[in-house]
């Protein structure tokens, strides 16, 4: 694998320290995470609006975070009060629970991610264009599958 393929998860790119918006103003999304290889550790989730800093959540006001454990197949997130705009979903299986995307030889990713709209890993993570949804006032259900490299 190549080294670009390392750079498709920046490893701060799943702390969830973002800002939550205000109840009541937005859609509920539903986001079901397919085709988990085991129940280790927990699934990270990001849904930003920020396009220069897709797929990163940590400090974007107005990102979406959430977390579930692990479980073999499929696990869901539910995304409350989202106003409509135009976002884009990055996932990661962090099967050790230690918060970043884990690689191999310093470069492949050794744990499973995803992003909207199932937009492909190629030299480095998928833009904010391939990955964006648009969200409008009414709840939504999305499925997005998990990839592992390794």
């Amino acid at each position: 694998m190549n080294r670009a393929v390392a750079l498709a998860l920046p490893p701060l790119c799943f702390a969830l320290a973002a800002a939550v918006p205000a109840p009541g103003k937005g859609a509920t999304i539903t986001v079901t995470v397919t085709d988990l290889r085991n129940a280790k550790g927990i699934v990270r989730a990001c849904m930003t609006a920020d396009e220069a800093r897709f797929p990163r959540c940590r400090g974007v006001a107005g990102a979406h975070g959430a977390t579930a454990e692990a479980r073999e197949g499929n696990v869901s997130f539910t995304f409350k009060d989202v106003t409509p705009g135009r976002y884009a979903i990055a996932l990661l299986h962090d099967e050790n629970s230690n918060g970043k995307a884990d690689r191999a030889l310093g470069m492949m990713p050794k744990e499973g991610f995803g992003f909207s709209r199932d937009a492909k890993v190629r030299m480095g993570p998928p833009s904010f264009s391939d990955a964006v949804i648009d969200i409008g006032k009414d709840d939504r259900q999305l499925t997005i599958r998990m990839r592992y490299m390794l």
